[in-house]
């Protein structure tokens, strides 16, 4: 019985060690630009400019595309500062996008943005131009400023929301103090 036993074992291991090889399957429909080359959770981004803060950016997802030079963002938050390194305005959104050429932001979906000074704008999509550090949308808006309500299509601001302009009004009204 015991020789029976090494036999077996024997065969066992002889069968084993085959020149069969086996080739993992590989999913065609997955193309390999679809798939990130980094990704980062509860991610800190900081924006300077000659050594001062200008923006931090919080994410709770990002995804980041070599080929294509951008990165995506899920839970999106920009905090904006002046000269003084303050917070001036702060920006949220549901997902947002990042051009890694011209460092151009899009928040999109509940973009939500207030200023220090209590103006606080809605949209549904808003681009943060790196370059001129202004913000804008072709979308409708709603800003409040605590004396008025306006909305319209199409606005351009600085990032402080402080000098802001509509385009294309459609509702005005004025809000009565408590």
């Amino acid at each position: 019985m015991k020789k029976f036993s090494i036999i077996f074992i024997l065969v066992l291991l002889v069968s084993s060690c085959g020149e069969e090889k086996f080739k993992p399957t590989v999913d065609a429909s997955v193309k390999g630009d679809e798939i990130p080359v980094q990704e980062s959770w509860d991610t800190q981004i900081i924006f300077s400019e000659d050594g001062k803060t200008k923006a931090v950016l919080h994410a709770d997802h990002i995804r980041t595309y070599e080929d294509k030079r951008i990165k995506l963002l899920d839970g999106v938050k920009i905090e904006f500062y002046d000269d003084d390194e303050k917070v001036s305005s702060t920006l949220t959104s549901k997902r947002g996008r990042i051009n890694d050429l011209t460092d151009d932001m899009f928040a999109i979906d509940s973009v939500v943005a207030v200023s220090d000074s209590g103006v606080t704008l809605r949209t549904e999509e808003l681009i943060w131009k790196n370059k001129t550090k202004k913000i804008k949308t072709d979308k409708f808006v709603t800003i409040i400023n605590g004396k008025e309500k306006i909305q319209g299509y199409g606005f351009e601001s600085d990032q402080n929301l402080k000098n802001y302009t509509i385009y294309n009004i459609t509702y005005v009204t004025t809000i009565k103090e408590k």
